[in-house]
């Protein structure tokens, strides 16, 4: 079993309700390692060291009182600064936010706190969410505790670093643009991207989005284990107290029991996104070993979709998600820069610059294009169980934070690509409300982790997390990075 701070949430909870460790004894050991490792990581950025303190006690009373909170009870946590905490400053990274402080707390993380986790401090994020890094000028920049010179991901960076390290029992990220899955990818550490719209994102927003959804946007759990982050997301999700009154959630439990049952299609690369060997040899080991045990694993296997066409959609949906940041006089400015691009430049950033001003009716037509593309997934799913692709084009990559991000680029197989190119296999699925759980797939030869990134129909979320768990146990499982134990 793994050394205490390693331990699932769900191992602490049993440690706690066994009397084994107490709930404030627990929340110390977490903090002591937080001023022990974060030094050199910097990914509990805001700390709430004594209201945590003060909860945790509590939860030691309650105990005593035969009164357990919930699930969670005791279990120490940390969560995404871009979560409203009250009285905890949310900025997403923004220097003019930096003063903005929550009134009160997300719906998230008021059932998080139902279900008795004791929250200690929030973790870092890029600018805006906007990144595979985790950098601002509030914060500063986070490390990968694999190796400190490259990025943990982005945009819960500070998330799956600080689970990585064993800093904290459980976080909970938003995402958009793989912005769950990268981190668990880069950091070794499972992610959930749940279906668009089950788990409500109100009070993990910008001030002027407090009520209404954004496209493809999504929150879910980063954990150590499946089984957290079924349970994770089994306490996030459901509906509003508005939606309430009209819908409950009720995920279909997977009829697939042992990994024989499931039939899986295998996606290494596309022809215009490559991906670093390195990468997809983790992927093949893994199909290998799923045929070993007598799993159904196509690699021909696709949805009747134009993966080129499908990324241009997603990429436009996505900056048009995100164009509600520019100011009126960035929109006139953009207006002019769009209308000035040539007709056949087909760039991320040319795509991006239309997409942020583009009108309501151009967005229809998106729109359109990708709700017949959502049919042809759900028709592929009649077929196929689930999806397993790539979480991303190589490993943790070096701290790059010059120019514009689309100006970087990355070494993928000894060549320079954009590193946008990245976005394709967050929207390949993304975009069309498609479920997807990243889980460790193993190391590459220089010891940074790989996930594979487990795709399932729309409101499949259980059926991806099921396969997971079932990785976990007889492949490959979270593995403490050296110099943390």
């Amino acid at each position: 079993m793994l050394d205490v701070p390693f331990r699932s949430a769900q191992q602490l909870a049993r440690d706690i309700r066994r009397k084994k460790i107490g709930c404030l004894e627990l929340l110390d050991l977490y903090l002591a390692r937080v001023e022990k490792y974060d030094g050199a990581l910097n990914s509990v950025v805001v700390r709430d060291f004594d209201r945590a303190r003060t909860r945790a006690r509590a939860a030691d009373r309650a105990l005593a009182k035969r009164q357990p909170w919930g699930p969670l009870h005791g279990v120490p946590m940390t969560i995404k600064e871009s979560y409203d905490v009250a009285g905890l400053p949310t900025t997403w990274g923004v220097p003019a936010y930096a003063k903005n402080i929550a009134a009160k707390n997300a719906i998230v993380v008021d059932r998080l706190l139902g279900a008795g986790a004791v929250l200690f401090g929030k973790t870092n994020v890029p600018l805006y969410l906007g990144d595979w890094q985790s950098f601002n000028q509030i914060y500063g920049t986070t490390n990968n505790p694999w190796d400190v010179t490259r990025a943990p991901g982005g945009s819960s960076g500070g998330s799956a670093a600080a689970l990585a390290a064993g800093l904290t029992g459980l976080e909970a990220g938003s995402d958009i643009g793989s912005s769950i899955r990268n981190p668990a990818h880069f950091c070794g550490v499972y992610g959930h991207k749940p279906t668009w719209g089950i788990v409500p994102r109100t009070g993990q927003a910008l001030p002027w989005q407090q009520a209404a959804p954004v496209d493809i946007d999504v929150v879910g759990p980063l954990a150590r284990t499946a089984d957290d982050l079924a349970l994770a997301l089994s306490i996030m999700a459901g509906p509003d107290p508005i939606e309430a009154a009209g819908w409950q959630l009720r995920l279909r439990a997977p009829k697939q029991k042992r990994l024989r049952d499931f039939k899986v299609a295998l996606m290494l690369d596309t022809p215009d996104i490559a991906v670093d060997q390195e990468v997809q040899a983790r992927l093949r080991a893994l199909a290998e070993f799923l045929r070993q045990q007598k799993v159904k694993v196509d690699e021909r296997a696709r949805p009747a979709i134009d993966p080129s066409e499908a990324f241009r959609v997603y990429t436009h949906l996505l900056r048009s998600a995100t164009s509600d940041r520019q100011t009126d006089a960035d929109f006139e400015t953009n207006s002019g820069l769009a209308r000035a691009l040539p007709a056949g430049d087909e760039s991320y950033r040319a795509r991006a610059m239309r997409a942020a001003v583009m009108s309501h009716r151009d967005w229809l037509a998106f729109n359109e294009t990708r709700h017949r593309m959502r049919r042809q997934w759900a028709e592929f799913f009649t077929g196929y169980d689930l999806l397993l692709c790539p979480v991303a084009s190589t490993a943790a990559f070096p701290h790059d934070q010059k120019g514009e991000r689309y100006d970087r680029t990355l070494m993928v197989n000894g060549t320079r690509v954009p590193v946008t190119d990245h976005l394709f296999w967050a929207g390949y699925t993304g975009a069309f409300y498609l479920p997807s759980t990243a889980a460790p797939c193993g190391f590459t030869p220089s010891g940074l982790p790989v996930g594979v990134q487990i795709v399932a129909p729309q409101y499949g979320d259980l059926t991806s997390l099921a396969f997971a768990r079932l990785l976990e146990r007889e492949f490959q499982g979270f593995v403490p990075p050296p110099g943390y134990v």
